[in-house]
């Protein structure tokens, strides 16, 4: 049934990093759009101009608003679109499981004020099955029919936080619908707006192909994280061994060892699948074992901290250690599922005296206590026994860090980036660990 009584082109469910950007290119474009979320504060933010995500501006929410965009906390409202998508977050419980609470809670909103021939959209991260077998029947709530009454789609977020290069406009969006009929309908949505749409077969296959995603790098990341602690003990420098496979012009893609896993994406959603995977009978060894390298990282972090400063016969715990960069990748103010916060515990449990430094975060807390924020790059350096570089924002240039660090660990391979002209260009990484730096 197709009968559009609407007064709205689109309403966002959720108005974070997914939704916000969606609501605004759907805007851009000339569509009628209101964003729902349950938090005030975003609301009054966004209906005073002022964004609160890294990809828009207060600049992009000015405009969003003079193009007719209304961001509210009203769930009525949602009777007035023709098309729903639900944006909202899917994080793992206390037991390590998939909670669906904001994603029940915003179908039921929908169920309550659904119209006939409203497409409803999940793009919220979850397991195969979700939008059949969760979503579906809190809609029919409504009294009317998945793929007859109204259309029912998934099509999985595809943000990348932070990137200059892409964003909702010119990513590929997959949608995958409840029937041919709700595929085609939730293709030519994003059609309006997106460059390419790629239509999945069902519902489940566009679930899968988000956590196939994530997971491949998920268990990437894992591969080179467990060969750096072992390159270590061999001698082997593991990051031109990295280079040197990436010249390989096929079957070869570089992944980059870290202090551990952040953001939303991989620290969460393998485990969505590995869940499901569960409910089969069958343990995800993959993901079980990626999981268990990457949580360990931080731990291998304090391990190599503690012997650059014995090196310099200096007890951690009575060393002054900086981090650089406490979010969870660079340039960004998001600092969701950061290894920065599981390194600092560490170091602090051992006694350590911690400050850091990072352009984008105002306020740190660690267990429960704020941490001490160094707003003079150079003079922190300078003063700090151990630096740490944990997030490789663009302002940790190479050069100064060897220049100014007493003792450096860097986690993210910046030396390894040295421009020619640089004061310690074209050293390797054993020649910088001479000098007291050393790469992870």
């Amino acid at each position: 049934m197709d009968v559009d009584t609407s007064t709205s082109d689109l309403a966002v469910i959720g108005l974070g990093y997914v939704g916000l950007p969606l609501a605004h290119e759907a805007t851009r474009i000339g569509l009628k759009v209101i964003g729902l979320d349950v938090n005030t504060r975003v609301v009054d933010g966004l209906a005073a101009g002022k964004s609160h995500v890294d990809d828009l501006s207060d600049r992009d929410v000015a405009g969003m608003l003079a193009a007719g965009f209304r961001a509210t906390t009203d769930a009525s409202l949602l009777a007035e679109a023709r098309t729903i998508v639900i944006c909202v977050p899917t994080p793992l419980s206390d037991e390590g499981g998939p909670d669906l609470g904001a994603v029940t809670s915003a179908a039921k909103s929908i169920a309550a004020h659904l119209r006939p021939g409203t497409l409803v959209v999940l793009e919220s991260t979850t397991y195969p099955g979700t939008t059949e077998e969760v979503v579906r029947p809190i809609l029919e709530e409504s009294g009317l029919v998945a793929g007859e009454d109204f259309h029912l789609a998934f099509s999985p977020e595809r943000i990348d936080p932070g990137n200059p290069s892409f964003g909702v406009a010119n990513t590929p969006k997959v949608v995958g619908g409840l029937t041919e009929r709700c595929g085609e309908l939730a293709a030519s949505f994003y059609g309006k707006f997106v460059q390419t749409v790629v239509q999945a077969r069902g519902t489940r296959e566009a679930e899968m192909a988000k956590l196939l995603e994530n997971t491949y790098r998920h268990v990437n990341i894992a591969l080179v994280n467990e060969m750096a602690i072992f390159c270590q003990e061999l001698g082997v420098d593991l990051w031109d061994s990295i280079a040197c496979a990436s010249t390989k012009p096929f079957g070869f893609q570089a992944f980059y060892p870290g202090p551990g896993v952040g953001g939303h994406c991989i620290p969460i959603d393998p485990n969505y699948l590995s869940y499901k995977v569960k409910t089969l009978g069958y343990p995800f060894r993959f993901v079980e074992l990626a999981q268990e390298i990457n949580a360990r990282m931080p731990a291998y972090v304090l391990q190599r901290a503690q012997e650059l400063l014995n090196d310099a016969g200096l007890a951690l715990s009575r060393s002054k250690v900086l981090l650089l960069g406490v979010t969870y990748k660079a340039d960004i103010a998001d600092q969701r599922e950061s290894p920065a916060r599981p390194v600092a515990r560490k170091l602090a449990d051992k006694g350590a005296t911690l400050t850091y430094h990072d352009p984008h975060v105002a306020e740190w807390t660690v267990n429960g206590r704020s941490v001490p924020r160094r707003e003079d790059l150079v003079e922190a350096l300078r003063e700090a026994d151990l630096t740490i570089l944990v997030t490789d924002h663009s302002e940790y240039q190479a050069d100064l860090l060897v220049e100014h660090a007493r003792l450096l660990l860097d986690t993210r391979g910046v030396l390894r980036r040295l421009p020619p002209s640089g004061v310690a260009a074209q050293r390797t990484t054993a020649q910088i660990e001479r000098e007291g730096v050393q790469v992870l």
